[in-house]
This record gives C-alpha cells, sequence and structure tokens, in this order.
C-alpha cells in the first residue's frame, strides 16, 4: 500500500518516478494565468493568520463548504475565522476524489510541515501549528512565491486598472517578475448593468470616450501601455464567443448604451464580437498571447449574485459551443495576418477534440504549438480531466509543445497545483514508456517534462531563459 501524499505520490511505475523526481521537481514555475492581487504583492505584508492565507477568497473551497450544507455564515460571513476554518476542515475530511482534498494536503506539507491527515480529530492542532508558524516565519506574498520557485507571475488585470503598481514591484528586485495581464471583457460586455460604470473608469484613465473611434483608439492605447509595463498575454472570458460582425451594428450598440437606450441582445453580440476582434488584432500587433477561455456559464444563483457578486463560487460548465464561431474568426484573422497566438482553455471535456483539432488547423513556423489547447482549467483541474486534457492533446496535436500548468487562483498557497499536475504528467508518460506505447528514452522524455514544466512557457511567451 503506497503511503498517502507521500513522496511518490500519483506516481505508479518506475520510470513516472524517475521523470518527477530526476527531471520535473526543481523546475521553476511559469504562471502565466492566475488571478493574485498584484497589490497585495507590491505592499507585501504579512499574513495575520492561518485563515487569511488558506480560506480568504478562495472560491473553489467556498462551494466544497456549500455542498457540505456548511451555512454560509461560516464560509463569506462574519463567523470567526478559526470557526470558518473547523467548517472547512469537516466539509474537506470526506471529500474524497475532489481535487481540494490532495491540494490541502499538499499546501499543509509543503508551506507548513505539516503531516497530519486534514481532520475533525487534528483540526486545532493543525491550525495551532500553521498559526504558530505564520508568526515565526513573517508569511507575506513575496517569501510565499519565492519559495515555491516561481520566476513569472502573470496577473489578470482590467482595461481601466492603475499599472504603476508593477513599476513599484520593479522596484523591490524580488527574484521573480510580476507581469500584467490584459483583459477587456468589463469593455466587452454591453449588456452589463455596471458598463457604463466601467467605461467611466476606463475614461479616468484614457481621456473622454464620446464616440465608438474613441473607444478603439482607447482599446488600442492600453494594450500598448499594457505591453510597456511586461505584459505578454491577454485574456479574453466571454461565456460565449460571436461570429465576425459588421463595425457599424457595433457602434450603433455603442451609441446605444451611451445615451442610455436599452442595448438589444442582437446588438450586443455585435458589440461583442466586434471589439473581441479589436482586441486580437491590438494583440497580434503588439505580440502579446491570447488566453480566450470558452465553456463556463457565470452566475448562476441571481440571489447570491446580488450578495456577493462575481467569482464567489456560483459559476458552471456551459452547454452552448462557440467552437463554430470561434473557428471564423480565426479564420479571418489568419487571412488577414492578424491572428496572434492563442491560448484555447475549454471548460466542456465534450469539447476537447473539437478544439484540439481546430487548434491544428492554425498553426504555423511563427511559433512552436502557436495555438496552444490550454490546460485542463477551473472544474477539470482534477485527476481525471488533467488526463483528459493529455489524453486529447496527445491524440490529435503535439504533447511536446504543450506549455503547461497555470494557478488559475486567488490563493498565495495555490503553487503545489504545478506539482500536482506534473505527477499526474509523469506517471501519464511512464506508463506509456513502459506499456511499450513509447520508447523509453529517459533522455528525450526529461527533455519532454521539463519543457513542459517550465522550458514551453517561457519560449511561448518570450519573457525569460529556459531553465
Amino acid at each position: 500500500m503506497r503511503e498517502f501524499i507521500g513522496e511518490d505520490f500519483l506516481l505508479s511505475n518506475e520510470t513516472a518516478k524517475e521523470l518527477y523526481h530526476g527531471h520535473a521537481k526543481d523546475m521553476p514555475i511559469f504562471d502565466y494565468h492566475c488571478h493574485l492581487s498584484e497589490k497585495a504583492i507590491q505592499e507585501d505584508k504579512p499574513f495575520n493568520d492561518f485563515f487569511e492565507l488558506w480560506l480568504g477568497g478562495d472560491h473553489y473551497k467556498w462551494r466544497l463548504m456549500r455542498n457540505f450544507g456548511i451555512d454560509e455564515e461560516y464560509i463569506t460571513g462574519g463567523a470567526p475565522h478559526k470557526e470558518k476554518f473547523m467548517c472547512y476542515v469537516r466539509a474537506l475530511e470526506t471529500a474524497y476524489g475532489n481535487p481540494l482534498y490532495h491540494w490541502s494536503h499538499m499546501e499543509l506539507r509543503n508551506y507548513f510541515g505539516i503531516d497530519d491527515v486534514i481532520c475533525s480529530a487534528n483540526a486545532e492542532k493543525i491550525w495551532d501549528k500553521a498559526n504558530d508558524y505564520i508568526k515565526t516565519h513573517s508569511l507575506s506574498p513575496s517569501s510565499l512565491i519565492a519559495g515555491s520557485n516561481v520566476k513569472i507571475v502573470c496577473t489578470t488585470n482590467e482595461i481601466f486598472d492603475d499599472l504603476t503598481v508593477f513599476d513599484d514591484i520593479k522596484k523591490k528586485n524580488y527574484p521573480f517578475r510580476v507581469l500584467p495581464t490584459f483583459r477587456a471583457d468589463k469593455a466587452m460586455n454591453i449588456d452589463d448593468p455596471r458598463y457604463t460604470e466601467y467605461l467611466g473608469r476606463l475614461c479616468s484613465i484614457y481621456g473622454d470616450i464620446s464616440s465608438f473611434e474613441e473607444l478603439e483608439k482607447a482599446i488600442a492605447a492600453r494594450i500598448v501601455e499594457f505591453k510597456e509595463k511586461g505584459a505578454v498575454a491577454a485574456d479574453i472570458a466571454l461565456q460565449k464567443v460571436y461570429p465576425p460582425c459588421a463595425r457599424e451594428k457595433a457602434a450603433e450598440a455603442f451609441g446605444c448604451a451611451l445615451s442610455g437606450k436599452q442595448v438589444t441582445a442582437p446588438q450586443a453580440e455585435a458589440y461583442k464580437s466586434f471589439v473581441m476582434g479589436q482586441v486580437l488584432r491590438g494583440c497580434a500587433a503588439n505580440g502579446l498571447a491570447v488566453q480566450v477561455h470558452v465553456g463556463a456559464m457565470r452566475n448562476n444563483n441571481s440571489r447570491m449574485y446580488k450578495i456577493l457578486g462575481a467569482d464567489t463560487g456560483y459559476d458552471s460548465i456551459d452547454d452552448g459551443a462557440s467552437i463554430a464561431a470561434l473557428s471564423r474568426w480565426m479564420d479571418a484573422l489568419d487571412a488577414e495576418g492578424s491572428l496572434p497566438k492563442m491560448v484555447l482553455f475549454n471548460l466542456n471535456p465534450v469539447w476537447n477534440l473539437p478544439l484540439t483539432t481546430l487548434a491544428g488547423c492554425f498553426q504555423d513556423s511563427s511559433a512552436r504549438g502557436k495555438i496552444q489547447f490550454g490546460p485542463a482549467w477551473w472544474f477539470l483541474d482534477h485527476l481525471d480531466g488533467i488526463r483528459a486534457q493529455l489524453d486529447s492533446l496527445a491524440d490529435t496535436g503535439h504533447i511536446g509543445t504543450f506549455i503547461g500548468m497555470l494557478t488559475d487562483s486567488r490563493s498565495f498557497l495555490s503553487y503545489p497545483r504545478h506539482h500536482y499536475f506534473r505527477r499526474i504528467l509523469c506517471d501519464w508518460l511512464g506508463r506509456k514508456a513502459e506499456d511499450g506505447e513509447i520508447c523509453r528514452d529517459m533522455e528525450t522524455l526529461g527533455k519532454v517534462v521539463r519543457d513542459i514544466s517550465y522550458n514551453n512557457a517561457a519560449a511561448y511567451f518570450g519573457t525569460d531563459k529556459q531553465a
């Protein structure tokens, strides 16, 4: 019987063990998509207690607690931190199969040296040990990032965000770099009730925007400003991709929003589509890779959305494919020489092969794996989901060009997820080698593991020397 989350956790064969311990384990981390607060990294204040560090803002963990029937008062409400922690422990101790069961134990071991099984019987001891460690070591965002062997952190930033914070971070000379990622979703979602508020925030950065032409100029200018601050990527997360449309229809929708008139559904679709196209063209012109997220159905629970807002654990997997519309956009941009590097993130496993085969239609010599099938994301970054993503990519694409894992997290303790992925990757390759499906050439296999762990992302985004 194997040890629970021991040295060889998830490594089922000797080849896998050799690949992980000899090639993957010590590779640096390139976290090319996350939701960490750049302001928190800049301020670098020590954390107050274990709850703040482990549970504050982590809607993955909130969702698990709700599934266990815990009252919201002990999740996002005003209950004392220790009581919230105890509730999470009760929810986690029988959450077998959920990746949080693995991640939470890995976080305790990696950052606090705590090997105790997370359960009600150990909860008091874990709480005391973790809090003692936080106080003794003055854990802060920078110490956790640096201690995780992270070299690049790409945060996610709205089009109207103040970018001077990245200048302040650079002056601190951390052993890692923090780069902004351009995100224009709030300028694209014209049917959002807060759209005019977001437009006003963009105006405060750019200047007056009283016409659609000015909006186009503002978007283009902000992309350039993001690049000047070190950005290597942009991010688009729409629930649905709409096919290309005429500029006039998008301008009409913008005029309605600007004058306070109701924007119809067809107008909103036309606007979202056209502005997305402008973002893609702007990114291509400035050498930014675009991370496109499809398959999420957001804010399902309107009652809780009114109370807590977005990104609090009430999203799910969508069943309305955007693949045909995405293909039309990629084809149109390719034809005009404006197709940027793209990372296609998929939340619905049914669409794995449709997206890997679509990616293969637009590859060229400008970059190895120019169109990436992104890693298993969000509801799919569990054991089976990661294996399924690797299977689909290998079956119809090229595994050797894959840019590897990311955290997609708001928690500074999320970096063990990279090692969770690396263990699964090494086991996946090891099984194939030991079953005679691929050549057991350890030099080549080791290079593939090192490349997927870090080097491919460094080359793809052009930010750092390979390790």
